[in-house]
C-alpha cells in the first residue's frame, strides 16, 4: 500500500545543527570506495557500502514523543531508514532501534523496504511518522529495518540513514523528507571540520556570518546533486572532464572518480605515510562552470592516527567502473575547504569560502 505524505508545519528559521565526526581507520576509508558503482548506478534500489564508513553523522528523531538516532545526513542518496526495535539482528543489539508502540504519531504502513548493499542488505517494512533535523519536522514514509546482515553494520556507528538527494532515486519512490518539509525556503548547508566541534549543519539556508558564496552552480541531473565539471589540473596540468559529472556527496569521505580520468590527475603525487612532504606536493583543482576551486596537499591528504601513530593517505582514489560511470564522486576532502549549500528550490549547489580567506 502506498499513500500520499503530508508535511507538518516547521520552524522557519535557520537551525545549526551539530555534526559528530567519526576518526577512522586507513581500511575504513579505503573500504568505501568499493560501494559507490553501487551507490550511483544502482537505479531504485540505491545499493551503497560506503554509509558504513560515513565520517560525519548528526542526530535525529523520530516520533512523538521523540526517539533519537545517529544517522549520516547523506546527498546521495534518498531514503530515511532506521532500526526497528523488532528487530533481532546484531546491528540491532548494539544500535539505537525505533519503537513504534511508544510513538502517538506512527501509522503503520506495512510495505516491503529493502535495499540490498555490497557487503549485506537490509530489510524490513515502511511506516508513516514524524521525523526531525533539530526543528524542521516532517511526516513522512520510512524503512523500519528488521534484519541487517554484514559485518559493517555492526561496526558502524550509524543507527539509519537521512537521504538528501532527489526522490527520483528513492527506494519504492518514497517521498524524501526535503520534499516532505513545509518550508518555504528547501535548503540546507554543510560546514565540516577536521575539529568535531566546530562542524555543524545548517537547515534551511547557509551561515553567512563567517562565509561568503563563490559560485552557485546549477544541477545537470536531477538524481545526485550533480554538477557540470569542465575540468581538473595538477599544478598546470589541465585534464578536460568530457561528460564527466561532478556529485557533491557528503555520505563519501573520499574523492574518488573513474580511473584512466583520475590517473592522470594524480599522476606523480606520493605521499609520504610520515607525513614529510606535504610541502612538495602539488595543488590540484576542480573547475565547474567556469569556477576553479583549488585543493592544496593539506585538503587532499588525509592524516589517520591509528594505535597512536600518524600516518599520512591520498584522500583521492581513482577506480575501474564500468561503462556508463561518469561521475566524479566530490565527498568530505572537498567540503571541508569548500561549505557547500544545496538549494532544492533553485536546483543549486553553491560553495563558500570563509571570509577572513577572501583577499
Amino acid at each position: 500500500m502506498k499513500f500520499a505524505v503530508a508535511a507538518l508545519l516547521a520552524t522557519t528559521n535557520a537551525g545549526r545543527i551539530p555534526i559528530q565526526k567519526r576518526e577512522m581507520t586507513k581500511d575504513q576509508y579505503f573500504s568505501q570506495s568499493a560501494g559507490l558503482v553501487d551507490k550511483f548506478l544502482g537505479g531504485e534500489k540505491v545499493e551503497v557500502t560506503d554509509f558504513m564508513n560515513a565520517q560525519y553523522f548528526i542526530e535525529t528523531t523520530i516520533g512523538t514523543p521523540p526517539q533519537k538516532f545517529t544517522m549520516v545526513p547523506d546527498t546521495g542518496s534518498s531514503n530515511l531508514w532506521v532500526y526497528s526495535h523488532s528487530c533481532w539482528a546484531i546491528p540491532c543489539w548494539t544500535h539505537s532501534t525505533f519503537d513504534n508502540s511508544k510513538s502517538s504519531t506512527y501509522v503503520k504502513d506495512g510495505q516491503d523496504f529493502n535495499i540490498t548493499y555490497g557487503s549485506g542488505g537490509i530489510k524490513g517494512t515502511a511506516g508513516k511518522d514524524v521525523a526531525r533535523i533539530g526543528d524542521i519536522e516532517a511526516t513522512m514514509q520510512f524503512g523500519e529495518v528488521t534484519s541487517a546482515s554484514g559485518a559493517s553494520f555492526i561496526a558502524s556507528k550509524m543507527s539509519g540513514i537521512m537521504g538528501l538527494a532527489y526522490d527520483t532515486i528513492s527506494v519504492d519512490k518514497f517521498p524524501t523528507f526535503m520534499d516532505q518539509v513545509a518550508l518555504k525556503d528547501k535548503s540546507f548547508s554543510f560546514y565540516l571540520h577536521s575539529n568535531p566541534a566546530e562542524s555543524y549543519m545548517m537547515i534551511p539556508g547557509m551561515d553567512t556570518e563567517g562565509y561568503t558564496v563563490i559560485q552557485a552552480h546549477k544541477v545537470v541531473e536531477e538524481k545526485y546533486w550533480a554538477l557540470k565539471l569542465d575540468s581538473v589540473n595538477q599544478g598546470d596540468t589541465v585534464i578536460p572532464a568530457g561528460n564527466i559529472k561532478a556529485v557533491i556527496d557528503s555520505g563519501t569521505s573520499l574523492l574518488v572518480g573513474p580511473k584512466a580520468f583520475v590517473d592522470k590527475l594524480i599522476a606523480g603525487i606520493t605521499v609520504d605515510s610520515a607525513c614529510k612532504n606535504l610541502d612538495t606536493l602539488p595543488d590540484i583543482g576542480f573547475t565547474m562552470d567556469g569556477q576553479h576551486y583549488p585543493l592544496t596537499a593539506k585538503d587532499y591528504v588525509l592524516q589517520v592516527t591509528e594505535l597512536g601513530q600518524t600516518q599520512c593517505l591520498l584522500g583521492i582514489q581513482s577506480m575501474d567502473f564500468p561503462a556508463g560511470f561518469d561521475y566524479f564522486i566530490v565527498g568530505d576532502v572537498f567540503m571541508r575547504k569548500y561549505p557547500s549549500y544545496f538549494n532544492l528550490d533553485e536546483n543549486t549547489v553553491s560553495f563558500q569560502v570563509a571570509k577572513d580567506t577572501v583577499a
